[in-house]
């Protein structure tokens, strides 16, 4: 494949989209959900098992690779692809998110943010020119603009100074990406647009990052703590402010039923770490929602998680085995529930995309909420 990145739509269902990006090293089927591979690895899995859950493309992030092992050792290891074994599309995160999580460690001005790192305390200044070399030198697919992400809570006048800076960021990021030599010509970069829950705010983001001009769009600042139904409410206005020939991704999201609502509001792609994290603490997603494996009552349940799954894991294993894998502490626990919850985040998206190329979305949509909700 020789593509550097374009996106094709394939069907729309409503507002509801499916389609495809192809890059040098593969296609993604949209909409996409990127299992987090945070610090070059997806946690309890190796990635050839991540590839068989159908997973495309994955994630990685910026600010921490910079931290450990660092990224010009990982360039000189051959790039992140080489380094964890991953040889289709890796989008990285620019680093902006730790802005806000890590805010008791940080300084930030209109040159960047100097961070004291979380693991030893020492000093590194992460800008939108360092975050485009450091996504460079990992050999990133996908990079991310540098932005801040500012929580909702924060005054409006604060939350639009933190939107105007982030755009700021935005056109510096498009230039350094752009001065970034080989990597340009088969690497794609995408704009972040924030605002909070303020409609106004958004468009302005959203008109600035159409004019600098990107291959991709995220929403960012939303899953952070606002509730699904204000993230709802303002996924009703923001992807239409973005470009309808872009994919279009919100970052950090989510549970399965906002990933449903998402996509009837026009998202194309998705990253989170609650499949994996679940997973390490016994909670298991199925078509009947949510379970927690550490319960009783799964003591001598004989059967599958989850009977609609086609994973390694239903096809194998018990509840009950998983239930004593749980309460005994045992890694193959994690792995196993991981497994099966990267598989049916995975399984998701393909009913999705093939309910909105039959046209049946809505009926998809309210079937899974009825079953999905039910049982959780």
């Amino acid at each position: 494949m020789t593509t550097r990145f374009s996106f094709t739509l394939a069907a729309t269902d409503g507002l509801a989209r499916t389609g495809r990006i192809d890059m040098m090293r593969g296609s993604i089927q949209t909409p996409a959900f990127m299992p987090v591979g945070t610090a070059a690895t997806v946690k309890a899995m190796k990635p050839e098992s991540v590839r068989a859950t159908g997973a495309d493309i994955i994630l990685g992030n910026t600010y921490h690779l910079m931290l450990r092992p660092g990224a010009e050792r990982v360039a000189r290891l051959g790039g992140l692809h080489t380094f964890m074994n991953w040889d289709r599309p890796i989008l990285t995160d620019s680093g902006g998110y730790q802005v806000m999580s890590l805010s008791d460690l940080r300084k930030l001005t209109e040159e960047g943010v100097e961070f004291r790192s979380h693991i030893d305390g020492s000093k590194h200044m992460l800008t939108p020119e360092r975050s485009m070399e450091i996504q460079r030198l990992l050999g990133s697919d996908i990079v991310m603009a540098f932005d801040e992400c500012p929580r909702a809570d924060q005054p409006r006048d604060e939350i639009a100074k933190s939107m105007e800076l982030s755009m700021r960021w935005a056109k510096r990021s498009r230039d350094g990406f752009d001065a970034g030599g080989e990597h340009v010509v088969r690497s794609a970069l995408f704009g972040i647009q924030q605002g909070a829950l303020d409609e106004e705010l958004r468009k302005r983001s959203a008109d600035a990052l159409t004019d600098i001009g990107f291959d991709g769009y995220a929403v960012g600042g939303l899953a952070v703590g606002e509730g699904q139904e204000a993230m709802f409410a303002t996924l009703d206005f923001a992807p239409e402010q973005l470009p309808t020939d872009r994919p279009r991704y919100l970052m950090g999201v989510g549970k399965p039923d906002d990933l449903v609502g998402a996509v009837e509001r026009g998202i194309d792609m998705f990253d989170c770490v609650l499949p994996t994290r679940s997973g390490r603490n016994g909670q298991a997603f199925t078509w009947n929602g949510p379970i927690n494996l550490k319960n009783a009552r799964f003591a001598e349940e004989t059967g599958p998680l989850d009977d609609r799954c086609t994973c390694p894991t239903c096809a194998t294993y018990s509840c009950a085995y998983l239930h004593h894998l749980q309460k005994s502490g045992e890694i193959l626990g994690a792995m196993l529930v991981t497994e099966h919850n990267l598989s049916f985040y995975q399984q998701l998206m393909q009913a999705m995309r093939t309910a909105i190329t039959a046209g049946a979305f809505a009926n998809f949509a309210a079937q899974f909420r009825h079953d999905y909700l039910k049982g959780g």
